[in-house]
């Protein structure tokens, strides 16, 4: 299962999950969903994607991404980890 990450022709981020990554890109591509956040806001541009061995463990990454700042995803999607764990700290101790 892959959690992945796509940047909107809007600049917005769209976060999902898929076991077949290529099949859902294609299906992004094509609008096949008039439902989707993506469907009018192509083209898209993969931006990140995980790997999880565990569907569970897929499933509450992609909910915890979903739920985290613009400045959160661009960290995560750049590798910049000691931002990512300074962005959580701020979030936390605001709290």
């Amino acid at each position: 299962m892959k959690v992945y990450i796509l940047k909107c022709s809007d600049s917005s981020y769209y976060t999902g999950v898929t076991s077949n990554l290529e099949k859902r890109m294609k299906q992004h591509e094509e609008g096949a969903f008039p439902y989707c956040y993506t469907f009018d806001k192509r083209p898209l541009q993969l931006m990140f994607y995980r790997e999880f061995d565990n569907n569970l463990e897929a499933i509450a990454f992609e909910k915890r991404v979903k739920g985290w700042s613009r400045a959160k995803k661009e960290a995560l999607i750049s590798g910049d980890i000691a931002k990512l764990k300074e962005l959580s700290r701020s979030k936390n101790n605001a709290m």
